[in-house]
């Protein structure tokens, strides 16, 4: 049985996902996710997140709900309202207006292009609705899908990034307001 969200605000919507926000009571969905390593092994140094771990991320991402306005808002498809994973924007450098946009599916779900379809609806938010100049996007050195993502989604190389949670440095990529208003 899927679990179904409780808090069925839509407040984004493609043509087969909805988009809600992170609960204080979505530590089943937060597991079902963060807790596969095969979804973590590209985000965690060890592959694996603890409980604990995943009860800080999930908390993470409402504190960004709460102070920002924006987190890696969980994901559902329209059709039966199946948590699919998370896509979303946090803070990356507020001097200079650069949201950091990221994307983690259940493993069950790949190969359906719902990250892809989801990054496209994410993408246009943070420039259409918060006035931001760029986003940013990193992806660890091994993981070639999300690399040849972010390459369809218009995103450029800029450089590699350290990123404390795996300690590796990420290949990392912007999409400024100026590209993503030329792809449109």
């Amino acid at each position: 049985m899927q679990h179904q969200h409780k808090y069925l605000h839509r407040f984004m919507e493609t043509n087969r996902l909805f988009f809600s926000e992170w609960l204080e009571t979505d530590f089943a969905m937060a597991l079902k996710l963060w807790g596969n390593p095969n979804v973590t092994r590209y985000i965690s140094a060890t592959s694996i997140l603890s409980k604990d771990n995943i009860k800080d991320r999930l908390q993470l991402e409402i504190s960004n709900g709460e102070k920002h306005a924006i987190q890696y808002w969980p994901v559902f498809l329209k059709s039966d309202g199946a948590f699919v994973g998370c896509c979303g924007l946090r803070p990356y450098d507020s001097e200079r207006g650069i949201l950091e946009i990221g994307f983690h599916i259940c493993e069950h779900y790949w190969g359906n292009g719902y990250a892809k379809e989801a990054a496209l609806k994410v993408i246009s938010y943070p420039f259409s609705v918060l006035s931001a100049n760029a986003l940013f996007a990193g992806h660890h050195p091994e993981n070639t899908n999300s690399k040849h993502l972010l390459q369809r989604l218009g995103f450029q190389y800029t450089h590699k990034e350290l990123y404390p949670p795996t300690e590796l440095y990420h290949p990392s990529y912007l999409l400024t307001l100026h590209a993503f208003n030329d792809s449109k």
